[in-house]
C-alpha cells in the first residue's frame, strides 16, 4: 500500500502513513480504497447495486437496512432487465450476497458495468464478459 492509502477491513478504516505491505492471515472482508465507490458515482442502477453491496461489506455488523434495500433494488433490476448476460450475472450476484460473499459479488457487479453501459447506449448485442 502507498502512503496515505486506505483499506477497509471488517468495517474499520485503516490509513497508512508510509508505504507498507499488509498480510491478512485470517478470513476478513476488505476493500482497497480504489475499489470503493463514492455515492456521487452511483449514477446507474448497477452502480447503485454496487454501492449497496459495498455498504454491506464495509459495515458487516449492521447490514439489516442495506440488505433490505439490496433485496428491493435487485428485484427491480431483475424485473426490468431483458439482457441474458445481465440476468445471469444478477442471479450469480444474488447467490453471492445470500452467502455473505460480498467481495465476490462486487467483483461480479464490476464485471457487468460494460454490459450495463452497452445496454444504456443501445449496443448490448455482444459485450465480452470479463471477470473483474
Amino acid at each position: 500500500m502507498r502512503a496515505g492509502e486506505r483499506i477497509y477491513v471488517n468495517g474499520a478504516v485503516l490509513r497508512v502513513d508510509r508505504k507498507v505491505s499488509l498480510e491478512l492471515v485470517n478470513d476478513v472482508m476488505f476493500l482497497l480504497e480504489g475499489q470503493v465507490m463514492q455515492a456521487a458515482d452511483a449514477t446507474t442502477a448497477l452502480r447503485q447495486l454496487y454501492f449497496i453491496v459495498q455498504h454491506m461489506l464495509m459495515n458487516p455488523t449492521d447490514i439489516a437496512d442495506a440488505a433490505a434495500l439490496y433485496g428491493r433494488h435487485h428485484a427491480a433490476l431483475q424485473a426490468v432487465c431483458e439482457n441474458q448476460q445481465m440476468l445471469e450475472g444478477l442471479t450469480a450476484i444474488d447467490e453471492m450476497v445470500g452467502a455473505s460473499r460480498y467481495y465476490e459479488a462486487l467483483k461480479r457487479i464490476r464485471a457487468l458495468f460494460p454490459v450495463e453501459q452497452a445496454i444504456l447506449a443501445g449496443t448490448a448485442t455482444n459485450v465480452p464478459f470479463e471477470a473483474a
